[in-house]
């Protein structure tokens, strides 16, 4: 428990006696108010309270004051029995005895199987960080196994550096957050399309269809490192494609495959109030039906010029780069009255690079190390609804889509018994 003080200041100015009440057993109805009511009969002023359940057994920690607390041992013995628990008193710790007050932070632990040895790195890492672990809440065991830590003290800066170092040894995801209110209240998610709303490259899709893959992923690659101006490398890629029938673009559609997580992710963010968008560098003939399909408030992307049933290999209107990604952001933002510290952008690519920059929070999803490098955070595992506890969504508000990809068995070392 954070922010413990040693006394209580009554209403005539003198100080009173605080006491640490403990409640530990097997949970079950009542037990709460049941303690609450006694402290209640017994005059005392309630401070601070926090209960966790884990795998059915009760742990409540109750901080009070008053004169009566110095009683509290015969008062709630005889309640103890009759509710079978375990119920301790002692005086309260001195704040000079907690550890490390200071800034606080939400350390996210994602991976499809998370080791006690992988745990270890992590807590290591943020003791060695000077930091103090205040509460671990584990967020999910299924399709991935997620733990958050509510840390305080140390270097924000020094932390992150270490929790990255000892992530990468053991091939988990690490994301280092400031615990602070914005952090909850995000309202609009916004996330690139190819690549990352789903597996595929559209223009590669379409190029297949006309037999020029190879030379098209050749140019694309390029342009997602970062190598070639986005705008240039579009065009030539579009120009291979002149000559196309729209039939051309119905085959590539319908070989679209979706991210794992894609439909959680999108069911459960749209249940929970919050807005989604795509904004996409690929094109509106194959983008704005996902969209629909997956119910995203907002989409857009470039549209393919098309005169007589086939592509001319040009392009209608401005480009949609990597300025222009991070301009629909803000515009979607302005348009549903969301502040962009509560916005989360989503991407791979280069031309992700400054809407994930504009956004409260920038997240690289299994993206080039440019933009690892460059993100608030990065998600490396293969599901996209892994970004929801980033989020702080647990499972037990994740709206799992029955026609999503989850894999049929929890990873071992994060399940159920």
């Amino acid at each position: 428990m954070g922010g413990v003080r040693p006394d209580a200041v009554a209403s005539d100015g003198t100080a009173t006696a605080q006491r640490l009440v403990r409640v530990s057993g097997t949970d079950r109805p009542g037990i709460t108010a049941a303690v609450l009511e006694a402290l209640a009969a017994a005059d005392v002023t309630l401070h601070e309270m926090d209960q966790l359940v884990v795998r059915g057994k009760l742990t409540l920690d109750l901080l009070v004051a008053g004169d009566a607390t110095a009683d509290l041992d015969a008062l709630l013995g005889p309640l103890a029995t009759g509710l079978d628990v375990r119920l301790d008193v002692e005086p309260a710790p001195d704040p000079a005895d907690t550890p490390n007050v200071g800034p606080r932070a939400l350390v996210t632990v994602i991976a499809p199987r998370l080791t006690a040895a992988a745990l270890a790195a992590v807590t290591g890492a943020i003791a060695a960080a000077g930091a103090n672990i205040a509460r671990i809440v584990r967020l999910a065991h299924r399709p991935v196994c997620a733990f958050e830590f509510r840390v305080s003290g140390g270097d924000p800066a020094g932390l992150r550096e270490v929790l990255l170092e000892a992530a990468a040894s053991h091939g988990v995801d690490v994301a280092v957050q400031p615990e602070r209110l914005e952090r909850r209240a995000k309202r609009l998610v916004l996330l690139d399309v190819d690549s990352t709303l789903i597996r595929d490259e559209v223009i590669e899709l379409i190029a297949d269809e006309v037999g020029r893959g190879d030379e098209v992923a050749a140019i694309t690659a390029r342009a997602m490192a970062g190598e070639l101006d986005f705008e240039a490398s579009l065009r030539a890629r579009v120009a291979l494609l002149a000559g196309a029938d729209l039939a051309a673009l119905e085959r590539a559609a319908a070989r679209v495959r979706l991210t794992p997580g894609a439909r959680t992710l999108v069911a459960t963010l749209r249940r929970l109030g919050y807005t989604v968008a795509v904004v996409s560098g690929g094109f509106d003939h194959v983008v704005a039906p996902i969209a629909a399909a997956l119910g995203i408030d907002h989409a857009v992307a470039n549209r393919l010029e098309v005169v007589d049933g086939r592509l001319t290999g040009g392009l209608v209107g401005p480009v949609l780069d990597r300025s222009g990604k991070a301009r629909e952001l803000r515009r979607i933002a302005e348009l549903e009255r969301v502040p962009l510290e509560q916005t989360v952008a989503i991407g791979d690519g280069a031309n992700d690079l400054d809407m994930i920059a504009a956004a409260g929070l920038g997240v690289a999803f299994n993206a080039k190390p440019v933009v690892r490098a460059a993100a608030d955070t990065s998600v490396n595992v293969p599901r996209l609804d892994a970004i929801l506890f980033l989020l702080g969504i647990p499972a037990d508000e994740i709206v799992l889509d029955p026609d999503d990809d989850e894999p049929s068995a929890a990873p071992a070392g994060c399940q159920e018994p």
